[in-house]
């Protein structure tokens, strides 16, 4: 298999976080996990770049590496309100124009917008820059609320943390469900995010506090192929629906009903991906009651059908076997 090709472009001051975000998810070799991507580095001017963390790292690939790019990621970008060097923005057209796609993380957005690949169409960026980014770029439709929009050759994050999920997001879109789940359980992150960018100060504890919905989480995706009810994760939260819907969302983002779906389409997903079970017994297994609707419940969510899905990332050979629910905090 050829790998895939992803170049991140750095400006300085380079912010490290955001450039760690794809770094971790397509650069790092991990037990387990097959090689699916090549990951490097360039710069306008190769050599010594200034990072905000204090100090400097050495790139030694300049801007012809994005010629050879699949993808290109733009980890953030500090100065906003300067021109871009014209060299990198002919670099960025260059590449978006033969086929690559780029990807901006947090502020990068704006290096998108000034390139002029962004005009016309949706985009987000972090929630206290993107009513800078609406009135510099007035054609650009900004999603001030979304973790990351994805339109296929152009894809956009809010900040900071969300360019994990982004990354996650088109390592899933790229490999199936089964190999970004597998990257997100290493980075002990959960696969998939819901909701917004209210979700930017959640902190994923080392243990759980009271109130932490991390063992009721952990009850439920054992017990998926169960007829489980948001009483039922009430009953064992020890608290009201109402109250569990508050912790919900402050803790997730998202509704308790919601993410018991979510969880039950995920475990589709891997199961699609990883065995032969015909789509009635996947259903079965994963609580969804019938193939009917399964069908109806992964398209709403994933926009194809459980046969679509298993064509494009099924890669099982022998007899069909199960494989454990892909877990929301593994």
């Amino acid at each position: 298999m050829n790998l895939h090709r992803v170049v991140a472009l750095v400006l300085p001051p380079q912010s490290t976080f955001e450039l760690a975000c794809a770094a971790e998810v397509f650069g790092v070799s991990r037990p387990g996990v097959p090689a699916r991507y090549e990951f490097g580095v360039c710069a306008e001017h190769p050599g010594p770049v200034p990072t905000l963390a204090g100090y400097d790292m050495v790139v030694g690939q300049g801007l012809a590496a994005l010629d050879t790019a699949d993808t290109v990621v733009v980890p953030g970008r500090q100065r906003p309100d300067r021109p871009a060097p014209p060299a990198v923005l002919d670099a960025l057209r260059r590449a978006h124009r033969r086929g690559a796609r780029v990807v901006a993380i947090c502020s990068g957005a704006f290096l998108l917008a000034e390139a002029g690949l962004l005009s016309g169409r949706r985009a987000t960026t972090h929630w206290r820059m993107a009513a800078d980014l609406a009135a510099r770029f007035p054609d650009v439709r900004v999603d001030p609320d979304t973790l990351y929009v994805d339109l296929g050759d152009v894809a956009t994050s809010a900040g900071s943390a969300a360019g994990i999920d982004l990354c996650l997001h088109l390592a899933r879109t790229d490999h199936g469900a089964g190999h970004a789940a597998r990257i997100a359980r290493h980075m002990v992150m959960p696969p998939h995010r819901e909701g917004g960018q209210a979700q930017y100060a959640a902190v994923a504890p080392l243990a759980h506090p009271p109130g932490s919905l991390a063992v009721v989480l952990d009850w439920a995706v054992e017990r998926l192929r169960e007829p489980l009810t948001v009483e039922d994760l009430s009953a064992r939260a020890g608290t009201s629906p109402r109250t569990l819907a508050r912790r919900f969302a402050e803790q997730l983002g998202v509704a308790p009903g919601r993410w018991l779906l979510q969880q039950r389409v995920m475990a589709a997903r891997a199961l699609l991906e990883e065995t032969d079970l015909p789509v009635e017994a996947i259903a079965a297994r994963v609580g969804l009651s019938s193939a009917a609707n399964l069908r109806r419940r992964f398209h709403a969510m994933v926009h194809t059908t459980p046969a679509a899905y298993r064509r494009a990332f099924g890669h099982h050979t022998g007899p069909a076997r199960a494989r454990e629910p892909v877990r929301a905090d593994a």
